[in-house]
C-alpha cells in the first residue's frame, strides 16, 4: 500500500481554465496532510517551497515529503522524499529529486530539465545509469505542476465539465494527464467550513486503483487554491488525506466559520 499515492495526487492537481492573476503562493508556504484509512491514520505528507538559487537562477525550491506513522511504520515503513526546483521567471522546472523507501521498494533519481532543447537527463542513482530523454514542450514534473496552475487557475470563470490535458515527465516516460472540474462545494473541515473546488483527476486503471475515476480533489475556492482533501479509492479500499496544518500562506485562507 503505497502512501506516495496521496503526494503524488496532491502535486497533480490541475484545472482548465486559465488566466494571469495574482501569485498563489511564496516561500515560507508549508502544508501537512493527515492520510488515513477511515479512523486509522496511515501516514502524514507535507509540502514546502523555499527560496533557492539553482545553476544562477532564481527558484521555488518545493520539498514533498511523506512518512508512515504508527503500528503501519512497524509493519510497512514508508519514507518518500520529493523535490522540485522551479524557474521563478517561467515557472518551469529545472530539478527533480525521487527518494522513496515503500515496505523496502527503494527508488533515488534525479531528472535535470532543458526546457530549451526539450530534453531530460535521467540519473538513477540506485542502478547507476544515466540516460537522455525527449521531452514535450513546457513539461512539468509531478510537483512543479501544481504550483505552475495555482497561478494560472481563473477560479471565477471556470466551469463545469471543463477540462485540461497535460504533459508530464515522471522517471523516464513522457505522460498525457487529464483532469476535469465538477463543481463547487462546501467541505466540513478542522478549521471550520471551507468553499472548495471539486475536480476529477483521471488515472490509469491497475493494481492501485480500481477505475479511472478513482480520484476525487477539493481545492480552497480563495486565491491560495490549496489542497483541502484527497479521497482515493483504491483496489483495497478507500484512503483519504485531509490538510491537517497550514503556515507562511500568501493570500487569506477564506473560512466559513461554524
Amino acid at each position: 500500500m503505497k502512501k506516495s499515492v496521496i503526494l503524488i495526487v496532491i502535486c497533480l492537481f490541475s484545472v482548465s481554465a486559465f488566466a494571469q492573476s495574482k501569485k498563489a503562493y511564496d516561500a515560507g508556504e508549508w502544508f501537512k496532510f493527515r492520510i488515513h484509512y477511515g479512523w486509522f491514520n496511515a501516514s502524514f505528507a507535507t509540502l514546502e517551497v523555499k527560496d533557492e538559487i539553482l545553476n544562477n537562477k532564481e527558484v521555488d525550491h518545493v520539498l514533498g515529503r511523506g512518512k508512515s506513522t504508527g503500528l503501519l511504520h512497524l509493519f510497512f515503513e514508508v519514507d518518500d522524499d520529493y523535490q522540485t526546483y522551479i524557474n521563478k521567471k517561467t515557472g518551469q522546472p529545472l530539478k527533480f529529486v525521487r527518494k522513496i523507501n515503500e515496505g523496502g521498494h527503494t527508488k533515488d533519481k534525479e531528472i535535470l530539465f532543458d526546457q530549451e532543447n526539450n530534453t531530460a537527463k535521467v540519473t538513477d542513482n540506485k542502478h547507476q545509469t544515466v540516460k537522455d530523454f525527449t521531452t514535450k514542450n513546457n513539461v512539468h514534473d509531478m510537483l512543479s505542476v501544481f504550483y505552475y496552475l495555482r497561478n494560472k487557475i481563473d477560479r471565477k470563470n471556470i466551469k463545469e465539465g471543463d477540462e485540461i490535458v497535460l504533459d508530464l515527465f515522471f522517471d523516464d516516460e513522457n505522460y498525457r494527464f487529464k483532469t476535469v472540474f465538477l463543481k463547487r462545494e462546501v467541505l466540513k473541515t478542522k478549521f471550520g467550513k471551507v468553499r472548495c473546488l471539486k475536480f476529477r483527476p483521471y488515472v490509469q486503471a491497475d493494481r492501485v486503483f480500481k477505475k479511472e475515476e478513482s480520484l476525487t480533489l477539493w481545492v480552497s475556492d480563495d486565491d491560495n487554491k490549496i489542497p483541502v482533501k484527497i479521497k482515493a479509492e483504491l483496489a483495497i479500499g478507500a484512503l483519504e488525506a485531509d490538510l491537517d496544518a497550514y503556515k507562511g500562506l500568501k493570500n487569506p485562507f477564506q473560512i466559513i466559520m461554524q
